[in-house]
């Protein structure tokens, strides 16, 4: 099952209204489709599995049975009910267990949006920032609230009321709003201090070199003595000051990240491991081979196959 693109969506992607996916909206006012997740399972076992990858697009699926996601490096077992957030910027694909699956799932892009962003940004929201929590567990009550937004989205789409599209904007800030609120509250401080903002603004500057679109696009920072320059500060207070928040060096989390990079590269693009060695700015493909060993225990070539 896929949904890479708003336009070009596969058939057995039937939006909930049987309406067009781009909803005639103008190209400004961004795309938007909703889906129930039951619809999507007729002749599930006769397709391929959903492909690993990023999409052009955020999406925030309700799912009810059991599944598995596979989000970046990291594998989510779903056993009942719970909320899934993708953004376009780390790949991602779902996996049923059984066909028995209800819920729904909504897919829009940041343009959709366009009209409230002097309120809100979708980069810059807790529930899409990196760290975060992509699945979050969900009560009965808490799963029958969120379902009524996704059925008001549902009727609202195929109808043919002359702002529909203000309607749905709405709709869709309402489940932002209510996902948002189900975050751990750590997720959600605000950095206060001199060293927390310095820490977000680290962790906002690394995150900002990924994805790699091609084996042409190397990393503009890869060292701890990069990020201090790009951030105005002394190589050993940023390293002092994240190690006190992080418990780990700039190196060290530079070297984590890169290493997510690496497998998400190895997994599901054909380049070749010397490209990927370079474009992660590694002097040659033995250092690059050394270094992912050492972090996951396997040499890439391994890992890939």
């Amino acid at each position: 099952m896929s949904t890479d693109t708003l336009e070009a969506l596969p058939a057995h992607l039937v939006p909930v209204s049987g309406a067009l996916p781009l909803l005639g909206a103008p190209r400004e006012a961004g795309q938007f489709n909703v889906f129930r997740v039951a619809d999507l399972m007729a002749g599930y076992h006769d397709r391929p599995p959903m492909t690993f990858g990023r999409r052009p697009h955020y999406k925030i699926s309700l799912i009810h049975g059991r599944s598995r996601i596979e989000y970046a490096d990291q594998g989510f077992d779903i056993e009942r009910r719970a909320l899934f957030l993708a953004t376009p910027r780390v790949p991602y694909r779902w996996l049923p267990h059984d066909l028995e699956q209800t819920g729904y799932f909504c897919i829009f892009t940041d343009e959709f949006l366009l009209p409230t962003r002097g309120e809100m940004v979708l980069e810059k929201l807790p529930m899409f920032q990196p760290g975060a929590y992509p699945v979050l567990e969900v009560s009965a009550a808490d799963y029958v609230a969120i379902e009524a937004i996704f059925e008001k989205m549902a009727q609202e789409i195929g109808s043919g009321y002359a702002y529909k599209y203000h309607l749905l904007r709405a709709y869709l800030l309402e489940l932002i709003h209510r996902a948002q609120k189900l975050l751990p509250a750590p997720t959600l401080g605000t950095a206060h201090t001199a060293a927390a903002r310095l820490t977000a603004q680290f962790a906002e500057l690394l995150e900002r070199q990924f994805p790699l679109d091609s084996p042409q696009q190397p990393l503009r920072l890869r060292t701890a003595r990069d990020y201090a320059d790009a951030l105005a500060v002394h190589v050993n207070h940023l390293n002092r000051v994240l190690k006190d928040a992080t418990g780990h060096t700039t190196t060290a989390l530079i070297g984590s990240r890169v290493t997510q990079e690496a497998k998400m590269l190895l997994r599901q693009t054909d380049w070749t491991i010397s490209e990927i060695a370079d474009c992660l700015g590694f002097t040659d493909v033995a250092h690059f081979c050394n270094f992912f060993k050492r972090q996951t225990g396997q040499a890439p070539g391994t890992f890939r196959e």
